[in-house]
């Protein structure tokens, strides 16, 4: 029998038919759906009186456009009309169809990235599917995990299968140990600036090496959030015992003889020692410092001592020349001489309870600088809120001068009341720093929660490793 890597596995694990054109049909485990890509998939199944497949894969929740503050009216509370009627058509499609449903009100709502990981939905060796491109995040449980649009999610609902291409395999090492307060964040932004944002299309990138297998969940999910940033259908980690203790005993997690018998397929769940990827990178995890994104992409990235590059050092200079133009910078610049109006910590990269808790170690005893107009912290989740509370992170945030709020993408895009200003600068833990993202005109650089929290207090990005 040939040697397979993981992704091989899963694939074939799941195949259900090819099809002529050269695409296959692949099973899909888990659904996560969401407000924004739901109500056209519903639509369409009424139009051809069709009911979902399987409705025990379903979990919905509404993340991208609810407010963070003020939620005590629940969908009441949501005053742009649009986005108050995404949240009410979801609530009538997963009442009609019996859906498991957390709305604004349940303490288990937050960013579907967050809380299907959190509530044990999302397993090692699963397909996971959501209208949403950050779904490469599950794949840090050893899981397929793809991102799938409008039309997808009705054929998922109607099915259970996707139609997919399947992808080349990339595997990417990272081995020694990590500087001081460098992070899974550092980590994948470094990835993305050598290899570009076009650099994993076509692949599905597996995370490999010592320097991954000593990351904590949270840091997997964090480094598989962004593999669609570097281009690549979907990202995965290999599960291994981290990832069985973090499962174990959450909701929808099997339990007993099950979860046993379970564990010892996951266990499988790797690559084998003499499997071929058609492409690998290596790097040295010491060559990784706290990174910051300085254009309008997130491959346009460097160190914290690093000065922002000449243009015409890449290919696509007039790219980069335009994205210096919007975002007000010159190269030569140094990345400690960019001083900020806003800091958000929160989104579907960086919003779990370690984020929170290396934020906060870093804020304690501190309050943010007189220049930072606002600072934002968004648990990634009702129930990481709770955990951040019990645990007196939000005192620590409140006492600094950062506005503590409910769970939801918030800042991280411009679909909700959480927005920048024009040519307001802004140091986020989000994912993407394209040209208003954030909100018409803002200006978003990409940082980890460590950075984050050192830039509010000076109010300019200073190297993290620096402060005390």
């Amino acid at each position: 029998m040939s040697s397979k890597t993981l992704y091989d596995k899963l694939w074939e694990a799941h195949h259900v038919a090819k099809k002529d054109d050269g695409s296959s049909l692949i099973y899909i485990d888990r659904h996560l759906i969401h407000e924004v890509t739901s109500p056209q998939a519903f639509d369409g199944l009424r139009e051809r009186s069709i009911k979902p497949w399987r409705i025990d894969s379903i979990i919905a929740t509404p993340d991208h456009n609810v407010p963070t503050e003020n939620r005590s009216d629940g969908v009441k509370g949501i005053n742009d009309p649009i986005s108050k009627l995404q949240v009410v058509t979801l609530e009538k499609n997963v009442r009609e169809y019996d859906l498991e449903y957390f709305n604004l009100n349940d303490s288990r709502q937050g960013i579907v990235h967050v809380i299907g990981p959190e509530q044990g939905l999302t397993l090692p060796g699963m397909t996971v599917v959501c209208g949403d491109s950050h779904t490469s995040t599950h794949g840090a449980f050893g899981a397929l995990a793809m991102g799938i649009g409008t039309s997808e999610v009705e054929h998922v609902l109607a099915t259970q299968c996707l139609i997919s291409n399947k992808q080349k395999n990339m595997r990417i090492n990272v081995k020694g140990n990590l500087p001081e307060r460098v992070s899974a964040k550092d980590v994948t932004m470094f990835i993305i600036g050598k290899i570009g944002t076009a650099g994993g299309t076509g692949y599905n990138i597996e995370y490999a090496g010592d320097t991954i297998e000593s990351l904590s969940m949270e840091g997997r999910m964090t480094l598989c959030n962004m593999a669609i940033e570097a281009g690549a259908r979907s990202g995965m980690v290999a599960p291994d015992e981290t990832t069985f203790s973090y499962i174990e005993n959450k909701p929808f997690c099997p339990s007993g003889e099950i979860f046993k018998k379970a564990k010892e397929y996951w266990k499988s769940l790797k690559s084998d020692d003499d499997a071929l990827f058609d492409i690998e990178h290596d790097y040295s995890a010491s060559e990784i410092l706290p990174q910051v994104t300085w254009g309008t992409s997130p491959e346009m990235v460097t160190s914290i001592n690093e000065k922002i590059p000449n243009p015409l050092e890449f290919k696509n200079a007039e790219n980069y020349q335009d994205a210096l133009i919007y975002m007000g910078l010159k190269s030569g610049m140094k990345l400690t001489d960019i001083f900020l109006d806003q800091v958000f910590i929160g989104s579907c990269t960086n919003s779990r309870i370690e984020d929170l808790r290396i934020a906060a170690e870093i804020l304690k005893g501190n309050k943010i600088s007189k220049r930072i107009k606002r600072a934002l912290v968004v648990p990634g989740s009702g129930l990481v809120k709770k955990q951040a509370e019990e645990e007196g992170l939000d005192e620590i945030f409140i006492d600094a001068g950062f506005s503590w709020r409910d769970a939801g993408c918030s800042m991280c895009l411009g679909m909700n009341p959480d927005q920048l200003g024009q040519e307001d600068r802004c140091a986020s833990t989000s994912n993407r720093n394209f040209e208003g993202r954030q909100g018409y005109k803002g200006r978003t650089h990409l940082v980890s929660p460590a950075m984050a929290a050192a830039a509010a207090i000076e109010g300019k990005f200073v190297d993290v490793r620096e402060v005390k």
